[in-house]
């Protein structure tokens, strides 16, 4: 058999769907005789006969009904290959690589990931996870184009933060402010007596589980002691959200845990929560401030617009 034009099987759907010759070549801006003369070449090339002629119109016969839905099925692929050459043709390629942090729920990461699917579906993505810190110095060093973030980025102490300042005319990052929320700290159960009413001074002679100096928790913590002159006993270490917790459970000592995790965890397995501290945070999502130009860039932006219902 030839290859069938797809202007035939055009024809040949439209008509049957709109029941005559005249209604379908209406559907398809043509004239009638052009019509016909598609169906009875498509016909021809078949060696079916596809349509019936009644008082009213044109009925499929079986060999046609049976024949329409692969027709369609053929249409709707051909305009699908239309779409995807025109997104290829005008849309984003390449790599974005995000630096990710904490959990995918606090970040709505599978949001932000379905979202760039949507709008540069040819941008493949890398992520990189790990803390604040790691995110940032990977920002620096070119390792990631964009990531997730605690805190104000100008504000971080790393020694690279300077040079790039200097190259982004005193400014090395653009940030943007998803959500504020405030760290708490959590104690074992049982260990009301000691956390309950207890101000920092007494809070840090307590046993303390740390996390890594690029952490947001040794960040946060950081101007809190110095101010007081404090220093924190070191009972245990660990750069995992859900291990510092389970160290917590364990009796180990006491830890830094977001407000919902620390509310959550209070609520299901009996942790205590300090009530007379707390440090203010906020989750960001950052980039180097030049960056802002690049497509991928400028793509994981809408993106997160999308995701977080925010205007950027």
């Amino acid at each position: 058999m030839k290859k069938i034009d797809p202007r035939l099987l055009q024809a040949f759907v439209a008509v049957a769907r709109e029941g005559s010759v005249s209604k379908g070549a209406q559907r398809l801006f043509l004239t009638q005789p052009a019509v016909s003369l598609q169906l009875k070449e498509l016909g021809a090339l078949v060696e079916l006969e596809l349509f019936q002629r009644t008082p009213t119109g044109l009925l499929l016969t079986r060999d046609g009904a049976a024949l329409l839905n692969h027709a369609e099925h053929a249409l709707e692929g051909l305009n699908d290959f239309a779409i995807a050459a025109e997104r290829m043709k005008g849309g984003v390629r390449g790599a974005l690589r995000i630096g990710t942090i904490l959990d995918p729920e606090f970040t709505r990461l599978s949001g932000l990931l379905k979202e760039l699917v949507t709008l540069a579906p040819e941008l493949e993505t890398e992520l990189h996870h790990g803390t604040s810190g790691e995110v940032l110095a990977k920002l620096l060093n070119k390792e990631v184009d964009v990531g997730f973030y605690l805190g104000d980025p100008e504000a971080s102490d790393l020694p690279q933060a300077s040079s790039a300042s200097r190259r982004s005319e005193g400014k090395a990052f653009h940030s943007s402010v998803l959500t504020r929320f405030s760290y708490q700290v959590i104690g074992p159960p049982g260990w009301g007596p000691q956390v309950m009413g207890r101000d920092w001074p007494d809070l840090s002679c307590l046993p303390w589980v740390l996390a890594p100096a690029t952490s947001s928790h040794s960040r946060l913590l950081a101007p809190v002691l110095q101010a007081r002159g404090l220093v924190l006993k070191k009972a245990a270490q660990a750069d995992q959200e859900s291990s510092m917790l389970a160290l917590v459970r364990a009796g180990v000592g006491i830890s830094l845990a977001r407000d919902a995790v620390a509310l959550r965890a209070s609520q299901r397995e009996g942790l205590v929560i300090a009530d007379q501290v707390g440090i203010e945070s906020d989750l960001r999502f950052v980039c180097l401030a030049g960056a802002l130009r690049r497509p991928e860039v400028d793509c994981a932006m809408q993106a997160l617009a999308r995701a977080w219902r925010l205007s950027l």
